[in-house]
């Protein structure tokens, strides 16, 4: 197994020359005003409501009944959730159990999507899911009869990171995840390690009719960075935490991850075999990228002085969050990226990375999205979307809803916008 260390103080160039004060503003006008067509019901993370945070989404195609197509989004202690097109719930998906009385129980984080694996001699549809809590990977094949989820993970799946349980309970775990099946069929997930800049490869395979997989790659992220003025600069993070990556999608017709390193920037490198190739490069940097920031355990958050802020940064405001590919042909298409930081999207030219345009899903016959974790869109025109499904996660849904001491219950579910705007932002 192969691994690639980016050094610290790396100095990584840029693809598009979008960083530095001169430059942002020629794309930060007002972001372009998108509406959604419908939303999920409200999840709750709180014991009433079975601590359910939705997080990530990934859109599921019916071979046959495109009206049969599916949304399945994660919702972390919460399980899985699998909606219909009129954003309905089908399915509720429990996470596992602790394996132990002091261990960590399951926490769905990301969800993508494999077609075709051959399992038990015959292709089926696969969503596959990060169990955060138990650093695992997970596997349930979609049943297009009866649009229900069928759990076919192998008997005790290996840990994605972790040498034994003791070191799964520190929770640096299986975090974001993207997919990938090349040109041989073999099928592959770029799995994110949270609070560590470490991201890795899996292959799935199968065990007795069941899925597993095995590890083929890694690749560490800088964490520490060298800036255009000589100076070093590490973005801020809890106390003992490094710069993670959540947001990952794999272009499914050249290979290129690109991976959303929350704190940093977006990055683009190449899978090859299931292994990284080359070293990766910086498509776009945060907004924040090199401002002086320190850990204030009073609010137990970083504080930003962006008053000395030495404009090297890009245009995403941090985090950097979801990641979804419209394919509108062979190469092209557009790549849509969650700035989590001012509740807007950038899009960037899918082959040149070239930025194409911003916006942001407002209210309308639904309210509008804050605070976005993960996206999922498909080009295919499906009943009610005409022009495709974008899927996007709201993380401050409203109306909030009080509870019984006059607090604010957190309240998150899914948007499900037409995505035939998208044409307009290339």
């Amino acid at each position: 197994m192969r691994r690639i260390v980016i050094p610290a103080l790396a100095v990584v160039p840029l693809l598009v020359t979008t960083t530095g004060a001169a430059a942002a503003p020629a794309l930060d006008g007002v972001p372009r005003a998108v509406r959604a067509v419908a939303e999920t019901p409200a999840l709750f993370d709180d014991a009433a409501g079975g601590d359910a945070d939705a997080d990530d989404p990934a859109i599921w195609v019916h071979p046959t009944d495109r009206a049969g197509s599916l949304v399945i989004v994660t919702a972390k202690n919460g399980g899985l959730r699998v909606y219909d097109l009129r954003a309905r719930e089908r399915q509720a998906v429990a996470t596992p159990p602790a394996p132990g009385p002091d261990d960590e129980a399951g926490r769905f984080n990301n969800v993508d999507l494999v077609s075709g694996f051959r399992l038990a001699g015959r292709p089926v549809d696969l969503a596959v899911v990060t169990d955060r809590g138990r650093d695992q990977l997970r596997f349930y094949r979609i049943d297009p009869v009866s649009r229900r989820l069928v759990d076919v993970t192998a008997p005790r799946p290996p840990f994605a990171f972790s040498r034994d349980q003791a070191e799964v309970n520190t929770q640096r775990t299986a975090y974001g995840l993207g997919t990938f099946t090349d040109r041989d069929g073999a099928a592959y997930a770029v799995v994110s390690r949270r609070s560590t800049p470490e991201v890795g490869v899996f292959r799935l395979v199968e065990r007795a009719g069941k899925v597993s997989y095995r590890p083929v790659g890694r690749l560490v992220l800088p964490s520490t960075f060298t800036l255009p003025d000589g100076s070093a600069w590490s973005p801020c993070t809890d106390p003992g935490d490094g710069p993670q990556v959540e947001g990952t999608v794999v272009d499914p017709a050249t290979g290129v991850v690109y991976l959303a390193q929350e704190k940093v920037g977006l990055w683009r490198t190449r899978l090859v075999g299931g292994r990284f190739v080359g070293v990766p490069r910086s498509v776009e940097r945060v907004r924040e990228y090199g401002v002086p920031a320190v850990f204030d355990p009073a609010v137990d958050d970083c504080v930003t002085d962006h008053t000395a802020d030495p404009g090297f940064g890009g245009r995403i405001a941090q985090d950097v969050e979801g990641l979804t590919i419209l394919p509108t042909g062979r190469y092209a298409g557009t790549l849509v990226v969650s700035s989590q930081g001012d509740d807007t999207f950038f899009t960037y030219d899918r082959v040149s990375n070239r930025p194409t345009g911003r916006f942001a899903v407002v209210d309308g016959r639904v309210d509008g999205v804050q605070e976005c974790d993960g996206a999922a869109v498909t080009a295919t025109p499906l009943p009610g979307f005409p022009g495709g499904l974008l899927v996007v996660q709201d993380g401050r849904n409203t109306p909030a809803t009080p509870d019984g001491d006059d607090g604010v219950r957190p309240d998150t579910n899914v948007k499900f916008v037409d995505a035939g705007f998208l044409a307009g932002q290339r």
